[in-house]
């Protein structure tokens, strides 16, 4: 069974690779890479697969998940300028992609236990652009 929490957070980060110069990470990022950043107000989904324990009637208990979530992802990326306020984004690009990475990074450990894994991070960038994340594939840019 699939359990899913939904959360919202707002962060500021500019797309460019400090190893590039201005005009480089223009042609790679195009606006987003304006040295002063833009906001988005990200919508987290984060998924956990289990079994229903058969005492709680529950995959996981959702107190705990949000408190995971809020611990994880909301306290430190809410109202920050990713690039500059959260590590490993002084030196990883904070593309969606990547956030949605640091994200799945953060939260498993937490998750993982007998019968429950972290399942997929869906994370929204705007209403119609999203990343999906379900684990390591090998060579992920935030491990």
């Amino acid at each position: 069974m699939y359990l899913t929490r939904k959360v919202e957070f707002s962060a500021s980060h500019v797309c460019a690779d400090p190893a590039r110069n201005d005009a480089e990470n223009r042609a790679l990022y195009g606006a987003a890479a304006n040295p002063n950043g833009h906001g988005h107000n990200y919508v987290l989904e984060v998924t956990v697969d289990g079994t229903t324990d058969p005492v709680t009637g529950m995959v996981f208990d959702l107190r705990e998940l949000k408190q995971v979530i809020q611990d994880e992802v909301v306290e430190p990326m809410d109202h920050r300028f990713l690039n500059r306020e959260v590590p490993p984004f002084d030196r990883v690009v904070p593309t969606t992609e990547n956030i949605a990475i640091e994200i799945w990074r953060r939260l498993e450990p937490r998750i993982r236990r007998e019968g429950v894994a972290l399942r997929n991070v869906r994370l929204y960038e705007t209403g119609d652009l999203y990343v999906d994340y379900s684990g390591p594939q090998g060579g992920d840019a935030c491990v």
